[in-house]
C-alpha cells in the first residue's frame, strides 16, 4: 500500500480575495487554456500550475499510474494568509477547508484531507480545527512559522491543547522563508529556505517543550525534515554545552524527542534516505512527494522501492505503515486487491535480491 502523506490541491475556482476582503496580497487562479493556469499573487506572477492541481479525476489518474492508494490532501502553503486581517484568513480557510472537506466525501477511501486555519489567532484556529475534525479530516497543515511567531510560542497553546484534545494530526510546511532579500536568485528560499525553516520549526518544538506540555501532539515534518537530520549532532552538541541558552524550557535533549516526530521521505537520494532510516527509524518515516510540483518526487515510492538492501517490512512501514499510524486510520478501511498485490511484490523482489546477493557471495 502507498499512502502519500505530502500533497497539495486547490479548488478550480475561489472568489476574488482582493475583492471580498476589501485589499490585496492573495493568490487568485487565472486559467490560461485546458488544464493550464497560473497562481497570480495580484497580479504579480507567482507559479504555473496544471490541472493535477485542482482536478481530483486527473489526480486519481496519476495515482493509478503510480500505484498510490491514498493521497493526503492539503493546500498550497502560500494560501496561509496568516498575515492578513485574522476574519479574512478564517474565511479563506472555510472557503478551503469547505472544498477539501467534499473532496474527500466524494472519494473517501482515495482521498485523506489536512485543512488550514487562522494561525494568528490560535483560540480561533482551535475552534475552526474543531468544525474540520468534523467534517471527517483527520488534522491540519500549518506553516513553519506563525509570522513572528516561532512554533514554541505560547500564544500557540491553544491549538495545541485542541490539536491533543481532538487527536488531529499536525503537517508542518516550510513557507515564508526567512532571509528572502538575501536569496534573490537560483530559486534560493526553495532550494535552501526550506530546508532552514523546517530545522528551525523542529528545534522551537523540542527545546521549547512543547512536546512535554503536550506529549500525545502527532507532529510530521515535509522535506525529510529539512535540515535538521544532517545538524542533529550540533544541534544536541550545543544543546548539552550552553544550558544557559538552550535549556531554558526543557532539559530533554532533542535526541530523546525523535520518536515522537515523523518526517516525509522526499529528500531526493537514496543515501540520504538510508540516513534517515538508521537516525530515525522506519516507524518515524512516511511516503511523501510534494505532488504535484517540480520539486516533488515524480514516480511517488519510487526510490524506496529501489533501495533493495531495504527489507519489504521496512517498505512496507514508509510506504503505508507510519501515515497509517500518523493520521491515526486503520489499513481495513483503504486495503484493495491492488494495495494487497504491491505488498506481495516488495516482498518477492526483496527475496530476488536476496538470492542475486546470496549467489553473488558465493561465487
Amino acid at each position: 500500500m502507498k499512502i502519500d502523506i505530502h500533497t497539495h490541491i486547490l479548488p478550480r475556482t475561489w472568489p476574488d480575495l482582493r475583492e471580498r476582503y476589501g485589499y490585496g496580497g492573495f493568490i487568485r487562479l487565472e486559467h490560461t487554456g485546458p488544464g493550464c493556469a497560473r497562481m497570480m499573487k495580484d497580479d504579480t506572477f507567482f507559479r504555473a500550475v496544471e490541472a493535477d492541481l485542482w482536478d481530483p479525476p486527473r489526480r486519481l489518474e496519476d495515482c493509478e499510474r503510480d500505484a498510490v492508494d491514498v493521497q493526503v490532501l492539503s493546500t498550497v502553503p502560500v494560501m496561509f494568509s496568516y498575515w492578513a486581517k485574522p476574519q479574512d484568513t478564517l474565511d479563506l480557510s472555510r472557503l478551503l477547508n469547505d472544498h477539501l472537506a467534499e473532496v474527500v466525501d466524494k472519494a473517501p477511501k482515495r482521498f485523506v484531507g489536512l485543512g488550514t486555519l487562522p494561525m494568528q489567532t490560535p483560540e480561533v484556529a482551535a475552534r475552526e480545527l474543531e468544525r474540520c475534525m468534523g467534517m471527517g479530516l483527520k488534522g491540519v497543515q500549518i506553516g513553519s512559522h506563525i509570522q513572528d511567531w516561532n512554533l514554541d510560542h505560547k500564544a500557540l497553546f491553544p491549538f495545541y491543547e485542541a490539536a491533543e484534545a481532538l487527536g488531529a494530526a499536525i503537517f508542518i510546511h516550510p513557507w515564508d522563508m526567512m532571509a528572502m532579500n538575501r536569496m534573490p536568485r537560483y530559486w534560493m528560499p526553495w532550494l535552501v529556505g526550506m530546508p532552514a525553516e523546517t530545522s528551525l520549526a523542529i528545534c522551537s518544538i523540542l527545546m521549547g517543550g512543547i512536546l512535554e506540555r503536550f506529549p500525545k501532539l502527532r507532529f510530521a515534518f515535509a522535506h525529510g525534515g529539512g535540515a535538521f537530520p544532517g545538524t542533529l549532532g550540533r544541534i544536541v552538541h550545543g544543546f548539552h554545552v550552553r544550558p544557559d541558552l538552550c535549556q531554558t524550557q526543557t532539559t530533554i535533549s532533542p535526541a530523546d524527542f525523535l520518536d515522537k516526530l515523523v518526517f516525509d521521505t522526499l529528500v531526493h537520494d537514496p543515501a540520504v534516505l538510508r540516513f534517515l532510516i538508521q537516525q530515525m527509524g522506519p516507524g518515524q518515516l512516511a511516503l511523501g512527494t510534494d505532488y504535484p510540483f517540480p520539486l516533488g518526487e515524480e514516480h511517488p515510492g519510487e526510490m524506496i522501492e529501489g533501495m533493495d538492501d531495504v527489507s519489504a517490512e521496512v517498505k512496507e512501514r514508509l510506504l503505508s505503515g507510519t501515515a497509517l499510524e500518523w493520521l491515526g486510520l486503520e489499513r481495513a478501511d483503504f486495503e484493495t486487491e491492488a494495495s494487497l498485490a504491491h505488498s506481495a511484490s516488495l516482498r518477492e523482489r526483496r527475496a530476488s535480491a536476496a538470492l542475486v546477493d546470496g549467489a553473488e557471495a558465493g561465487a
